[in-house]
């Protein structure tokens, strides 16, 4: 009788244990994925492709781990959203920003994957590229650049040099519409949306 006890009670610890794992693969908020029907960016960004799949392997790196460290919170998810929706118009096939959109728009909560720099000096990396695009003339140049500096702005808030920069962009642009980068309209490319029943 005393074994049986013993044995329901280890049943019990270990079903427990799952369900507090599983609790904690699941996020708390919902994911929506950025719509994208086309390349925001084209040819005429002064970035190499290689250039583009490292800033966008970077992106996906820091909105998984911000996803991470807010365990999947609303907040953190629609931070994951810009984020990925501008690491997949910059290079759609990336393979970090394809696996953690698809992984949020499945409600796991993805795996924290390698960046190649810490947050706060892929920051600084992002201001730097972003004020040399700023300098290239072609408006994709200049959209990109108030994207990144932005970013920049927003992953290391104790960067001043990117809280300025990005309030002087504000200020002589107005604010940033993320919703180019996370809700491209099929309409923009011709093609009519299906209807909804």
């Amino acid at each position: 009788m005393n074994r049986l006890w013993q044995g329901l009670l280890l049943l019990a610890l270990v079903l427990g244990f799952a369900a507090e794992l599983e609790a904690k693969d699941e996020l708390q908020g919902e994911y929506k994925a950025p719509t994208i029907n086309r390349r925001l960016f084209g040819e005429s960004l002064s970035m190499v492709n290689n250039e583009r799949d490292e800033y966008a392997s970077n992106l996906a790196a820091i909105a998984v781990l911000h996803v991470n460290e807010n365990k999947g919170s609303q907040k953190s998810l629609d931070y994951a959203r810009q984020l990925l929706g501008l690491a997949l118009h910059l290079s759609p096939r990336n393979r970090k920003s394809v696996v953690a959109n698809r992984q949020l728009q499945a409600s796991m909560m993805p795996k924290k994957v390698a960046a190649d720099y810490d947050p706060e000096v892929f920051a600084r990396l992002l201001l730097a590229r972003g004020q040399l695009l700023e300098k290239q003339e072609g408006k994709a140049n200049a959209q990109l650049s108030r994207y990144f500096v932005a970013l920049a702005a927003m992953i290391d808030p104790r960067n001043e040099d990117a809280i300025y920069e990005s309030e002087m962009h504000r200020i002589d642009h107005g604010d940033l519409t993320w919703s180019d980068i996370t809700d491209a309209k099929t309409e923009r490319m011709g093609i009519t949306p299906a209807p909804q029943d």
